[in-house]
């Protein structure tokens, strides 16, 4: 009988709504999209305005203060993948040692990493300053790309520790019966069953490289080094604000804002995949 009556309950979803929750839940996204959507839809109007898809052309083919405009691109791109990968080198071999290897301190150093959470970008500057003009660093990429990756490390740790976290001790274990050392150990078991999480790192450094403004412009001085972002005060400068100059200048704005778009439209997955992989542990 009480398998009769299981077979004949109806299963409930944990998840499921209710239709009025669900109308409020549509409404909140539809405001929410029309707030973002607003300005970007103002600024591709006003990117149009006079001279229309020619400030586009005319952006992409003129020079600003000498230096070409996918100059600035590239420069983006040798900062964000830079940081990228450093940041990757370092909070994988961090977040493998803190997860699954016992050493003296452990977890005093973790929690003085993750404390560093706390420390803004503002206050680093003056110290970096100071380092990187007597090593010589100063409006160079390596100034940009350290400053990135440093200011980035305790979030990618606390990441990666947390998805090494799920991953099976016994893999360690089964390594050491092999003959596996540490180091064979985590480049040839751990590191390959990371990659959700490491594709997660990468991705999200990338869009958070080409939207950095603040290292930039701290460490950068010469126009042939400037990120997109720290270009902008450049587009000012040379387009002027007559009503023909704002339209380049708006068009300039949306050209730089491409690369953060497609990154994000085309790695979503890889976020999503990356933050829920190390969610749930066994």
């Amino acid at each position: 009988m009480d398998k009769k009556k299981k077979e004949k309950m109806p299963d409930k979803d944990l998840f499921s709504v209710s239709k009025g929750s669900r109308r409020v839940m549509i409404i909140f996204f539809a405001v929410m999209t029309l707030i973002w959507i607003v300005p970007i839809y103002s600024l591709i109007k006003d990117s149009l305005k006079v001279n229309g898809i020619e400030n586009y052309v005319y952006v992409l083919t003129n020079q600003i203060n000498g230096v070409p405009f996918y100059q600035y691109f590239i420069n983006s791109a040798i900062n964000a993948v830079g940081a990228s990968l450093l940041l990757v080198f370092i909070c994988s071999l961090a977040g493998f040692a803190f997860s699954k290897i016992d050493f003296t301190g452990r977890k005093l150093i973790y929690n003085l990493v993750i404390m560093c959470l706390a420390i803004s970008g503002p206050i680093l500057i003056i110290p970096l300053f100071y380092i990187y003009k007597t090593t010589h660093l100063y409006n160079t990429h390596l100034a940009v790309i350290l400053s990135e990756c440093l200011i980035t490390i305790p979030f990618g740790v606390l990441m990666m520790k947390n998805f090494f976290d799920g991953l099976p001790g016994e893999l360690m274990e089964s390594a050491n019966v092999d003959g596996a050392n540490i180091i064979q150990t985590y480049f040839q078991i751990y590191l390959p069953l990371a990659k959700p999480a490491i594709i997660n790192l990468i991705v999200l450094q990338l869009m958070w490289s080409f939207q950095d403004f603040l290292f930039p412009l701290m460490f950068l001085t010469r126009d042939k080094v400037y990120t997109t972002t720290v270009a902008v005060n450049a587009f000012k400068g040379a387009y002027g604000m007559s009503a023909q100059s704002l339209g380049r200048y708006n068009a300039a704005l949306v050209l730089i804002s491409i690369p953060t778009i497609l990154i994000f439209i085309f790695a979503q997955k890889y976020i999503v995949n990356g933050v829920t992989s190390g969610a749930v542990k066994e």
